[in-house]
């Protein structure tokens, strides 16, 4: 099965064919560092983290880059609010998001360049914009002419007439047009500057990631990926600046978006109490294995909502999950959860294949113990198929297992005697031994959840292993 993907450009759902198949490139919009990610930050990081780990197991080479935002007005501010320097302050949080983004299982990218060391290549594509009459110079400020580009909207699906109507648009004496948006623009002494042909100044955010993808991935890449807020205005800009410097006629053959995050259905705000950071559920003991699999259980197209519940469902779940490993080494991933990922990155269905195959090693090791059915795959063999499916996936690494004490008690050995014993009862109809170990298991704190074809245990707040040594 080839991969699938909706392209936002399209809108449409297309075979995924890359330009250079001996090296996939893919671009996407990084963070502004100058405060703590919080947890919408981490929706994009998943979701091209899945997309990255796809890739990489289907070619040879994948060159995926995802900048750091480390010259901005906000920067700025929180330099000045806190008397601190704009580089002590960048360097600490960029530190911040990549030891947060590892704490939820996010591979690293193959560049992370900070949009400050590529200030030379920024200043020779707005050069070549002015030279080729698509931009201009006016009062220390250099801004892109959106009419020079006739596709600009496309890709938000709006023409410039009704963006002007509907957008609240800078006016200045410096403007031609009030679409017209600033590459570069003057810096005071207490601002971050660099010398140009227009003066001191600094860059605008657009043509930071044009340049930076320029440098790394070539005048034409595979695929550019973001949070759909980045659709208008930045990504748009983005490609008519690309596109006009370099010829082309696009930036990236496919465009992804991800949908917003919210809590307890909710926009996530300050003003709701709602709004909280990666590093604030780390410290209140969410492991990051939980944030994860709560964050990957949408659909990255669909409206992701954080709960309460979701959060405790995840931990039960992996608790499980985990609970049923013995060591085995991870084989290869089920070509189930492998053509789901295919499919325009499915990841809900992904969950629902995981849970299947963890109910069948659950059901092999119910069998193997009692041996009183035939077995065509081996516990051992459906752990490692199951293993490598949940690695490929970001779950059930040794990294991220820590959370999970190795002094907790395994329930599933429980599970499986309860269900034999459940079994028998059914069969003699004599509940008297099923009554006693259940009691037991209430008794112990457990939640005894039964199920048409098998039990569910569930450790409880006022959980004492002790008192399960009877059983």
């Amino acid at each position: 099965m080839d991969i699938h993907l909706y392209n936002t450009a399209t809108r449409s759902k297309e075979k995924f064919a890359p330009l250079d198949p001996e090296n996939v490139r893919m671009y996407v919009c990084g963070p502004t560092v100058y405060d703590r990610a919080h947890l919408g930050n981490a929706r994009p990081v998943l979701v091209f983290d899945i997309l990255y780990r796809l890739l990489k197991t289907q070619y040879p080479r994948v060159t995926y880059v995802r900048n750091f935002t480390d010259v901005d007005d906000k920067i700025n501010a929180r330099a000045a609010e806190s008397d601190r320097s704009i580089g002590e302050i960048t360097a600490e949080t960029s530190q911040w998001f990549l030891d947060d983004m590892g704490a939820i299982g996010a591979l690293e990218p193959d560049h992370m360049p900070r949009a400050t060391a590529y200030i030379a290549e920024m200043i020779e594509m707005i050069q070549g914009l002015i030279d080729g009459g698509f931009a201009y110079a006016k009062e220390g400020h250099v801004l892109f002419r959106v009419r020079e580009y006739d596709r600009y909207g496309a890709l938000s699906g709006r023409s410039v007439d009704d963006m002007i109507a509907g957008a609240r648009v800078e006016v200045a004496p410096y403007k031609e047009d009030p679409m017209d948006f600033v590459m570069w623009k003057p810096s005071d002494d207490k601002t971050p500057g660099w010398d140009s042909p227009w003066g001191r100044g600094r860059p605008g955010w657009h043509i930071e990631c044009s340049a930076m993808a320029k440098a790394l991935l070539g005048d034409r890449f595979d695929i550019h990926g973001g949070g759909n807020d980045l659709m208008f205005p930045h990504h748009e800009n983005e490609i008519a600046q690309s596109c006009c410097a370099n010829g082309t006629d696009r930036m990236a053959n496919v465009w992804m978006h991800n949908e917003m995050l919210q809590v307890e259905g909710k926009k996530m705000s300050k003003s709701l109490g709602n709004f909280f950071t990666v590093r604030d559920l780390l410290e209140q003991g969410v492991p990051g294995e939980v944030i994860r699999f709560v964050m990957l259980s949408t659909h990255y197209r669909k409206p992701m909502d954080w709960t309460e519940k979701k959060r405790e469902e995840a931990e039960a779940t992996l608790r499980k999950w985990r609970g049923l490993l013995t060591g085995i080494a991870p084989s290869k991933p089920s070509q189930l959860v492998v053509q789901e990922l295919k499919n325009d990155l499915n990841t809900s269905m992904v969950f629902y294949h995981l849970q299947k195959m963890a109910d069948s090693l659950k059901e092999h090791r119910f069998w193997a113990y009692h041996k009183v059915k035939d077995i065509v795959r081996t516990a051992d063999e459906i752990e490692a198929e199951f293993v490598a499916s949940a690695n490929l996936f970001g779950l059930l690494t040794a990294e991220l297992g820590e959370w999970v004490s190795s002094n907790e008690v395994d329930l599933s050995a429980y599970e499986v005697d309860f269900s034999a014993v459940r079994a028998d009862a059914m069969a003699t109809k004599d509940f008297s031994k099923l009554d006693a170990m259940k009691q037991m298991l209430v008794e112990a704190g457990i939640e005894v959840k039964m199920r048409k074809d098998g039990v569910d245990l569930v450790a409880g707040p006022t959980f004492d292993p002790s008192k399960l040594e009877g059983l």
